[in-house]
């Protein structure tokens, strides 16, 4: 409700919860490229966006189901694992632009240490872009390569019920949640091989 007659009412977008123009603003003012990271429940999306006075554009884009279509991922999407291998994937894509540098955009997210954005962050410098950031938000390398829950798992594993709710994912596609690292190894190194010398293959 205006209160007095200086009151301005929040553009649209900062209104709904979608934007925060004065983080934007700054990020646009630093001329670079953006790495635009966002989340759902479900899937991570990573891209590397551009802004132009008609408005932004978006250079490359890599998204979680890209992992299990052309890449064989069978756990879960939304989780760090995943999230790393999607800012991996997106920061490959980024130099077969010609694209090098870029600023973190991680929207509205809190901006909350070792959580999933920050994953897509390791992914993207992993992949060779420079991208100012600090070392204490990045997440552990256990957690990227999912040994965490495959510790979880083998702690799980006497009980049977517990386990299998909590896994049904990964057993739908039988995959062992034990196994996690060894298959996010296997799905790095795909990734990694479809981009030999910089350029896709």
């Amino acid at each position: 409700m205006a209160r007095d007659a200086r009151y301005n009412v929040p553009f649209r977008r900062r209104r709904e919860g979608k934007t925060d123009y004065k983080a934007r603003k700054a990020l646009v003012l630093s001329g670079k490229p953006r790495l635009v990271a966002r989340g759902t429940l479900k899937n991570m999306i990573a891209q590397i966006i551009v802004a132009k006075p008609h408005g932004d554009e978006v250079t490359v884009s890599a998204h979680t189901r890209e992992l299990t279509r052309k890449y064989g991922w069978k756990a879960p999407r939304g989780n760090i694992p995943a999230a790393y291998l999607t800012g991996l994937l997106c920061g490959l894509k980024a130099k077969t632009k010609g694209v090098k540098e870029a600023v973190l955009d991680i929207g509205l997210h809190s901006p909350t240490k070792g959580a999933r954005v920050f994953a897509v962050l390791k992914g993207a410098l992993d992949a060779g872009l420079n991208i100012p950031h600090s070392e204490g938000k990045l997440p552990e390398e256990n957690r990227i390569e999912g040994k965490h829950i495959a510790e979880y798992a083998k702690n799980l594993a006497s009980n049977q019920e517990e386990y299998q709710l909590r896994f049904s994912k990964y057993l739908e596609q039988k995959l062992s949640p034990e196994n996690l690292p060894k298959h996010f190894e296997k799905v790095k190194k795909t990734i990694l091989s479809a981009f030999k010398g910089g350029v896709k293959v």
